[in-house]
């Protein structure tokens, strides 16, 4: 008895030398810690399928963020949940796990943050999309989550309706003048 008792006195002595480094962020700090820059949203390839024709586009946004704060920002992530301008309904959402092991020193700013729609409109081919009426201006609810903290609404960005994809040229015989 005396054998365990002694690491397990030692193990709860350390944890609670730690414990008091763990601390965590409440909302209202990671708030305020973060501010959004680099922002730049497009519609992107989700599926490509030339035969049938089949085109699904996607969502995506970019950003850094800088830290505002007087304390390096540690394990933040991302959550953006897309909607259609006006529909209440969501039509697609994002996570990413984003600042883990590098901090974001103070007045640093992060690597570039991607978040891309798992859901997007489906059509046959860009022209089909791009006349599309159900195709309407989309928007972003971007929130943040640390530690500790619930999510955090960081702010309410348009989407672009740019679309970052090119469709390929047609392959397949061409036909040449016949020469006499």
């Amino acid at each position: 008895m005396k054998r365990i008792a002694l690491p397990v006195a030692v193990l709860g002595v350390l944890a609670l030398a730690v414990l008091p480094g763990c601390k965590t962020m409440s909302s209202d700090e990671l708030k305020a810690s973060i501010e959004v820059v680099d922002y730049s949203s497009a519609w992107v390839s989700k599926y490509y399928q030339p035969w049938p024709p089949r085109l699904i586009l996607v969502p995506q946004i970019s950003f850094r963020v800088k830290n505002v704060s007087a304390k390096p920002l540690t394990y933040v992530n991302f959550n953006a949940v897309y909607n259609f301008m006006g529909d209440p309904e969501n039509f697609g959402d994002a996570f990413r796990a984003a600042i883990r092991g590098k901090a974001v020193p103070p007045g640093g700013t992060s690597d570039l943050i991607v978040l891309r729609s798992n859901l997007g409109v489906d059509g046959k081919n860009l022209a089909g999309i791009r006349d599309n009426p159900q195709w309407k201006q989309a928007q972003v609810r971007l929130f943040a989550i640390s530690k500790g903290s619930a999510p955090v609404l960081l702010g309410v960005y348009d989407v672009s309706r740019d679309i970052d994809f090119k469709e390929p040229e047609p392959v397949g015989d061409q036909k040449e003048p016949v020469k006499k």
